[in-house]
C-alpha cells in the first residue's frame, strides 16, 4: 500500500478496523492505539529512533498484536496551514516506514496543536512533573491525533476521555 487521501483510507476500512497513530519526530515516534467500533482510543508507546528497519519491525509488531489495519500519521502542518520542511520529513520518514511494512494504507492527518492539547492535559488534569511529561508526551500526542481523526473523519463520538476537546 501507500499513502492514501481520506477518502481512500476510509473505502479500505470497515467498522471494526484498528489502527495506529503515529506522532513522528526527528528522535521519537509516539503511537497510540484506537478502535473504530469503540471510537477509544489509548497511548501505547514512544520509540527511539534508530534505524528504519528496527522502528519499521516495532511498528510491524504493534500492528500485528494490535491487529490494526492502517496508520494515521500526524501531519506538521504549519499554523496557517501551509506545508513546510515538517512535512517534508515525516514524509521522507513514512516513505523509508512503507519500505518494510508495504502492506498498510497511510493516511497523514493535520496534527497541529496535538502535543500542546497532550501537554494541556497532563499538566491540568493529571498534575504530572515536566520530566514525566517529557517521557510520555509524543504517546499522548499520537493519541490526540488518532481521537480527532475517529470523531472527525470517522464520525464516532465517544465518551469525553479526559478532556482532549
Amino acid at each position: 500500500m501507500a499513502l492514501v487521501s481520506i477518502e481512500e483510507f476510509k473505502a479500505k476500512l470497515n467498522g471494526t478496523s484498528r489502527l495506529l497513530a503515529l506522532d513522528v519526530g526527528t528522535k521519537t515516534i509516539g503511537v497510540a492505539f484506537g478502535a473504530i467500533l469503540t471510537g477509544t482510543v489509548s497511548p501505547l508507546k514512544v520509540i527511539n529512533r534508530k534505524k528504519m528497519a528496527v522502528d519499521a519491525a516495532q511498528l510491524k509488531e504493534y500492528m500485528a498484536q494490535y491487529g490494526c489495519e492502517g496508520l494515521v500519521v500526524g501531519w506538521p502542518l504549519n499554523v496557517d496551514g501551509t506545508e513546510g520542511p515538517r512535512c517534508q520529513g515525516v514524509r521522507d520518514v513514512m516513505l523509508e516506514l512503507l519500505k518494510h511494512i508495504p502492506d498498510v494504507p497511510v493516511v497523514f492527518y493535520d496534527e497541529r496543536f496535538s502535543t500542546h492539547k497532550a501537554e494541556k492535559f497532563m499538566i491540568e488534569e493529571v498534575d504530572y512533573s515536566r520530566a514525566k511529561r517529557d517521557q510520555i508526551v509524543d504517546k499522548m500526542a499520537a493519541q490526540v491525533i488518532l481521537q480527532e481523526f475517529l470523531e472527525l473523519e470517522m464520525e464516532i463520538s465517544h465518551i469525553d476521555q479526559g478532556g482532549y476537546r
